[in-house]
């Protein structure tokens, strides 16, 4: 890496563009989602601070019960349901840009209650149900800073869907928690995510549910919320193996929910409790157990939400 002292030339300076370091966003995302219709916008906090999220754009239709994934730079978000038919759509944003989606390429089948996590470099769909009978365990791949359609990354042990966003990643390591099978299951697997290949078993959620959200540091993973669980969290240590924790309760008790982070910062936002849609988000500090605390409102009360951030624990 060359010594970067001195006045510089604009050429110089492209020349080694890519020596120079890319600072992470503190802005959480939550992408469309249900209330008492299918929704296209785009919400953004700053994770940093506390508040109501703002409106940062719109999806390109209505959808809800996608999947995001996202680098410190860009979000994409894949797969989900227009209320008529499943989609393999993937759409991306400028994370430090407001505005509407664009076009990203597609996942390999069309899917929706799936997860996705990732890294700074690529990112991961579980896909979920591809058709209402069928729980898939195939999992996706992209390179995050280039378009294109998902490749085969491979499977997880077993097929499920209502993922939610239970997924969650290290820099090192993607892990998936709970979910739906032919009944809820308790379920954690990872994967290493610069390779290729089928999930191993991790451990086990403290309680079997599906519809959660996810958020984590590098270090640790924390599971939100989900159905036939109230107001639970867990946590995991991702780079190690074992069955989670306790770590303290949510707010409310919600099920397909949305969950991000800023690496030190957990957020869960949206979801319902029993038949009513919630707008509400909470937040916790990931390193320490504890009850989480009100962080602000989502624009509009919504379910099955997916949410990330350009500072997760993967990047």
């Amino acid at each position: 890496m060359p010594n970067f002292n001195g006045v510089w030339s604009l050429t110089t300076q492209l020349q080694y563009r890519s020596d120079w370091p890319v600072f992470s966003q503190p802005r959480g995302l939550f992408f469309g989602g249900e209330s008492s219709s299918i929704l296209n916008p785009i919400d953004f906090i700053d994770i940093t601070s506390t508040g109501n999220a703002s409106d940062f754009g719109d999806l390109s239709t209505v959808r809800r019960s996608s999947s995001s994934v996202s680098s410190a730079i860009r979000a994409v978000v894949g797969g989900g349901s227009n209320g008529s038919s499943f989609v393999n759509i993937m759409e991306y944003v400028t994370i430090a840009s407001v505005g509407d989606v664009t076009d990203f390429g597609d996942l390999t089948d069309t899917s929706q209650e799936g997860t996705g996590t990732g890294n700074s470099t690529r990112g991961l769909f579980q896909l979920g149900f591809t058709s209402a009978s069928n729980q898939s365990n195939v999992i996706n791949y992209i390179t995050i800073a280039s378009t294109g359609n998902a490749q085969d990354f491979g499977d997880l042990t077993q097929g499920r869907a209502y993922g939610q966003d239970s997924a969650l990643s290290s820099p090192t390591r993607g892990v998936f928690g709970g979910g739906y099978a032919s009944s809820a299951v308790n379920t954690i697997d990872y994967v290493t995510i610069a390779s290729t290949g089928d999930a191993t078993d991790f451990g086990n959620l403290t309680v079997t549910r599906y519809g959660m959200g996810g958020a984590s540091s590098a270090t640790r993973g924390v599971f939100g919320g989900g159905h036939t669980s109230g107001n639970t969290m867990d946590y995991i240590t991702i780079a190690s193996t074992g069955n989670a924790s306790d770590f303290g309760d949510l707010t409310v008790s919600p099920r397909y929910l949305g969950g991000t982070s800023n690496g030190t910062r957990g957020v869960f936002g949206g979801g319902k409790v029993s038949s009513t849609v919630q707008n509400v988000i909470g937040y916790i500090t990931i390193a320490s157990t504890g009850n989480a605390s009100d962080f602000g409102d989502l624009t509009v009360a919504r379910n099955s939400v997916t949410a990330t951030s350009g500072s997760h624990g993967g990047i």
